[in-house]
């Protein structure tokens, strides 16, 4: 058998997505901050594209399609005065630019930086100005510097005193690391400096507390205990009544688990709603919170730049490169507004009983129902909802939350998940606190209602709900 190389012919058919489908995906799924951002982002890159000012005179004008505009045509003509005619083009774009600031157009990127946040004082920075106030010797103002820059946001201590006496790289002793510390965990908010989590809670016990003592003993040897909810071993051991262990621990469970929490440099999160339901008229009706994204048009300046065919044929395809990037924008941002739009309708239609009666009457939904309703793909239905909120009479919520699994009642009827948990947190809201119910049992309760769930199904959705075992919800 003869083995060589040998150019050969083969035709096969690929599928390839246009870039402005890539774009038109990447837009649909970006949820409404994001959009902002990646409008920004667009208006300074390219100049073909500007906000829509709200003028009726020209507004027929600012909607001209931009395929009519003979985008498309075919540059004939050779230009002979190149660099005479790129000496216009740059004073034309110089006097278009002073006209617009002259007009009182704002600069975007000032404005930006004015409405940036101001960085919070994190934990480190409010400990050393307190550290920084204080008299000690040059030494262990040394060791104390480097032991709160090894301090993590919740407050804690996160190395071992021998470890940083180590990358001090100094003649550093324990007892002056300690010394240091000692001084450190002084400092405010109480129980800063803590290494472990009994170290930082008992550093915020008051001594002057007539029940010091007693909260001491917990936290040094019945933490694990209190955990567990084991308050008869504690009352046993430490010779208080259940009463008194039960008070103990109601002051502890006061104390801050994060001291340094406050001022952590993480900022909130906002959540912006996508979509706004509301009832009128005992109908709901959907729209779309449009406020966060400005309108777009294609600049009249350019289209007319490009028009004319006088100028440059260089800088006519770059423009013409530009306006069809616009175009491709606007076009994206316009078809995400329609299938949101279309989808959050489709599931307001579905889940009207939730909105009427509440989480009880939430209903089964599946992505592809919406996407046979709306004439989409489910990958489009996916995408559209994908970290998006919606803002009902009810909270707002993800729109991912409508969608969820059934489980079957006793009468045939279809009851979803999120129904069911919300069963589930009930039953164990109205239990006798002093005798929980188990799993089991709250299945039982489940049962009586109508809806038949397992054991093992009742812990999976306690769990999700954070909710305790029975032998740690118990009151004694």
């Amino acid at each position: 058998m003869r083995l060589e190389l040998s150019p050969q012919l083969k035709q096969q058919q690929t599928l390839k997505l246009a870039p402005q489908l890539i774009q038109s995906i990447e837009i649909l799924q970006l949820p409404a901050l994001d959009l902002q951002d990646l409008i920004s982002q667009q208006l300074e890159e390219n100049p073909a594209l500007e906000l829509s000012q709200p003028d009726p005179e020209k507004a027929t004008d600012d909607q001209e399609d931009p395929r009519e505009d003979g985008l498309d045509e075919e540059f004939e003509k050779e230009f002979d005065h190149m660099a005479e005619m790129q000496d216009d083009w740059d004073d034309y774009l110089q006097r278009s630019h002073t006209a617009k600031r002259a007009e009182g157009e704002k600069d975007r990127k000032l404005e930006a930086l004015n409405n940036t946040a101001s960085k919070p004082m994190s934990i480190q920075d409010h400990l050393l100005q307190q550290f920084s106030m204080l008299e000690m010797p040059e030494r262990i103002r040394t060791i104390g510097e480097n032991i709160i820059y090894n301090i993590d946001r919740n407050g804690y201590l996160q190395y071992g005193l021998s470890e940083l006496i180590d990358s001090i790289g100094s003649s550093v002793t324990l007892t002056e690391a300690e010394e240091a510390l000692h001084v450190v965990q002084q400092l405010d908010p109480p129980g800063v400096g803590g290494r472990t989590t009994q170290e930082c809670l008992l550093l915020q016990l008051d001594v002057k507390d007539p029940n010091y003592e007693f909260y001491r003993e917990l936290l040094q040897h019945y933490l694990e205990d209190i955990k567990r909810n084991r308050i008869p071993h504690i009352a046993k051991k430490t010779g208080r009544g259940i009463d008194q262990v039960n008070d103990a621990i109601q002051a502890i469970s006061r104390l801050n688990l994060r001291p340094g929490a406050t001022y952590s440099s993480e900022s909130a999160q906002f959540i912006i709603p996508d979509v706004i339901v509301e009832c009128i008229d005992g109908e709901y009706v959907v729209t779309l919170e449009n406020g966060y994204i400005p309108e777009l048009r294609i600049s009249n300046q350019y289209r007319q730049i490009f028009k004319d065919k006088s100028n440059d044929k260089d800088a006519r395809l770059y423009i013409k490169e530009k306006i069809d990037r616009a175009k491709w924008l606007i076009d994206s941002i316009q078809q995400r507004r329609s299938t949101l739009y279309n989808v959050s309708c489709k599931i307001v239609e579905y889940q009207r009983s939730f909105l009427d009666k509440g989480l009880y009457a939430l209903r089964e939904l599946k992505m592809q129902d919406v996407a046979d309703d709306v004439g989409i793909h489910v990958s489009t239905v996916s995408r559209a909802i994908h970290d998006k909120y919606v803002q009902t009479h009810r909270g707002i919520f993800p729109l991912k939350f409508f969608f969820t699994g059934a489980i079957k009642t006793t009468d045939g009827a279809d009851e979803s998940r999120v129904a069911v948990k919300h069963r589930v947190e009930k039953v164990i809201q109205n239990e006798d606190k002093r005798k929980p119910l188990s799993d089991e049992e709250i299945g039982e309760e489940l049962r009586k209602q109508g809806v038949h769930i397992a054991r093992r199904t009742v812990t999976k959705y306690r769990k999700q709900l954070k909710i305790p075992s029975s032998r740690r919800r118990k009151i004694y």
